[in-house]
């Protein structure tokens, strides 16, 4: 006999079953009744983090936070890639993971006519998907990226709901670099030109409001926006003065927190604390670290980021005999760095870790987080 009830199931006894068919299903609604009076247990999630980042810096109540910066692997790869990068930080208990974002670049394909198509790829893609698969598989929080670069304005509101129903509430809003072979940064056909722009998008969503007019009364998000910050200042504003006005607009619009670009000079990052202090930007200022692993970065790193490099740590570098001796440098730099800003009580330390597991390990170990 079909059973005529959707929901739900329960074991007949056997007695019932040689019922006749009226008094069956009669006992069987009856048995019904009984299991929907039970108490039903409440949903457990698979993972209970979704904190906003501010509120893990509350948390921590001066005590300096450690976290770490992942690249999305190249189209190909899995998820293994970081996986194996993030299953060694985890002892040291990173309350939240950032996960890069990277606009689509364009390449020449040769066509059997011998003229070359302009052919637009990405090549990191998942960043929202990774996310989601390291706060399943390790319960912390994951900040993914957002550009404006490569966006119009619907996608990216379509982005921002697709994290907002994956439970993901925090993100780092930023304009993006310029595409290779492009001399200054392109925003997309109805895209934003300016990380603000971007920010007073996310705002508007947590209020409520679409770029639908017609909807009213829409889901209001709750996402804690990060922003960039830079100590030497951002290679294309006028001054230093100038770059704090616009990290103030950003922050005035609904930011919660700076993470800063890269430095090599603590004094750099004590006076731009100070300089938005001065300001009125009463954020929190996470401070960016990478490591010198490499030679040629002695030039590669100030071409690429536009910041300074330490003579004692140029000095140090030179007399160096290999690579090897050059990672070591670089590492033990990057520890004497970290021991005094954590000694200042910086809300936290953000580690670039660029897939190298191993010397983000050495240096968080050092520090006994």
């Amino acid at each position: 006999m079909k059973d005529p009830f959707n929901s739900p199931k329960v074991n007949i006894p056997r007695t019932i079953k040689h019922l006749p068919a009226e008094a069956f299903l009669t006992a069987i609604a009856h048995r019904r009744r009984e299991v929907r009076r039970r108490k039903v247990k409440p949903f457990k999630p698979v993972y209970t983090c979704s904190m906003k980042v501010t509120e893990h810096f509350k948390k921590a109540k001066g005590k300096t936070l450690v976290s770490f910066e992942v690249l999305p692997p190249l189209k190909g790869g899995g998820m293994q890639a970081i996986f194996g990068t993030l299953d060694a930080l985890m002892e040291f208990k990173p309350p939240f993971i950032d996960v890069t974002y990277h606009r689509e670049e364009f390449i020449y394909k040769k066509r059997p006519s011998g003229y070359y198509e302009k052919t637009a790829i990405r090549k990191r893609p998942g960043t929202v998907g990774i996310c989601a698969a390291i706060m399943h598989r390790y319960g912390v929080d994951a900040v993914p990226h957002l550009i404006c670069g490569g966006f119009t304005v619907e996608e990216t509101e379509n982005a921002l709901i697709d994290l907002n129903f994956l439970g993901i509430n925090n993100v780092l809003a930023l304009r993006g670099d310029a595409r290779q072979f492009e001399d200054k940064f392109i925003a997309e056909d109805n895209g934003h030109k300016y990380a603000l722009d971007l920010v007073h998008q996310i705002v508007g969503m947590n209020d409520g409001r679409y770029l639908d007019v017609n909807i009213q009364n829409g889901e209001r998000t709750d996402f804690c926006i990060g922003i960039a910050g830079y100590p030497e200042k951002h290679f294309e504003a006028a001054n230093d003065n100038v770059d704090l006005q616009y990290t103030k607009l950003k922050v005035d619009a609904g930011a919660g927190y700076i993470v800063t670009q890269m430095f090599f000079d603590n004094s750099k990052y004590f006076e731009y604390a100070e300089k938005c202090k001065a300001n009125g930007i009463d954020v929190p200022i996470v401070a960016g670290l990478k490591p010198l692993t490499r030679r040629y970065q002695l030039s590669s790193i100030p071409r690429k980021f536009f910041i300074n490099l330490p003579q004692d740590l140029v000095r140090e570098v030179q007399k160096a005999k290999d690579d090897v001796a050059v990672q070591q440098i670089g590492i033990e730099w990057c520890i004497q760095q970290s021991k005094e800003l954590k000694a200042a009580g910086v809300p936290c330390l953000h580690y670039y870790t660029m897939g190298d597991t191993e010397t983000s390990k050495m240096i968080a170990s050092a520090l006994a987080f």
